[in-house]
């Protein structure tokens, strides 16, 4: 079987009209302009004519919108048949902004969660700080996760409610992350499994899974059964013992953030085993070092 050549002579990606970053973000500093995405954006229907999109920002010189409109074009929206549409880099700014990414700074005390330490059984909380959300034992300190949330993801929503939004984020997160596509730029993500000893810790676990994007260098780490939340033969497991994995936080099963449950079985390359207690059944999964699920079988207390 041929494989294409993905060297760097035949990369795919060939800039012939790129914008230096610094430009692009001084495109987008005037408020004007950003009121004309905005107004793309809560349009009803897109293509957006050039008239409606002058009355939405509420411009009466025709010569001037038009400046700011282009300034915008080719690089955030496109001039296309019935008006203007965008690009996808329009939407990544509307969607910032939305998320409160640019000027929001929420204080938000912790609050406490679901579930208890997995090292100590103590109570948990959810404590936020720098856009990003952590599950921690007030007792021990151990934190079972610490991720991205924009601020955006905290408005109109009761704390049941953001961890709610946070698990289902985390969960999408490390599912795009496993696939090897970056969650924040599409890249390629990279999976290494990281042993004790090793610094970069997120949950303070002696076996980890780190990926990492060769674009833009974003990271996500985790322990190993995190990967395993929506594997169909997992999934059937737990929900034959009366166990549904979408409805409980992925703080609550062991096997997603502690590693008493993985082990290295092999190494160069890497194989792991992650065991999932459920009733006096065990399932046991092995995978490989860029989590794929090699094999799985069940013990059974009978």
């Amino acid at each position: 079987m041929s494989h294409p050549d993905t060297s760097s002579e035949s990369t795919i990606l060939e800039c012939t009209d790129c914008l230096d970053p610094a430009e692009a973000f001084a495109l987008i500093s005037n408020e004007t302009r950003l009121s004309i995405l905005e107004a793309l954006w809560a349009a009803e229907e897109r293509p957006v004519s050039f008239s409606e999109l002058r009355r939405a920002v509420e411009m009466r010189d025709s010569a001037q919108f038009n400046y700011h409109l282009q300034k915008l074009s080719g690089h955030f929206i496109d001039q296309v048949d019935g008006g203007y549409d965008f690009k996808h880099a329009g939407e990544k700014v509307v969607h910032a902004v939305i998320a409160g990414s640019f000027n929001e700074h929420p204080r938000l005390d912790p609050f406490p969660v679901q579930g208890g330490c997995v090292t100590c059984g103590g109570p948990l909380q959810g404590v936020y700080s720098d856009e990003r959300l952590a599950i921690e034992c007030t007792d021990c300190g151990q934190r079972h996760g610490e991720y991205s949330f924009p601020p955006g993801g905290l408005n109109d929503r009761t704390h049941e409610e953001v961890t709610e939004a946070f698990d289902n984020r985390v969960r999408h997160l490390h599912c795009l992350a496993a696939d090897g596509v970056c969650p924040e730029c599409s890249g390629r993500m990279e999976t290494h499994i990281v042993e004790e000893g090793e610094e970069g810790c997120c949950l303070g676990v002696d076996v980890r899974v780190d990926h990492e994007c060769v674009q833009c260098g974003h990271t996500l780490c985790s322990a190993a059964g995190l990967r395993l939340l929506d594997h169909s033969e997992v999934v059937s497991f737990h929900r034959e013992r009366g166990v549904s994995l979408d409805e409980r936080p992925y703080w609550t099963l062991p096997w997603c953030v502690s590693d008493e449950y993985t082990r290295i079985v092999g190494r160069d390359p890497y194989r792991l085993e992650v065991r999932m207690p459920v009733g006096g059944d065990v399932m046991r999964v092995r995978l490989d070092s860029d989590l794929d699920v090699l094999e799985t079988a069940i013990d059974t207390c009978s």
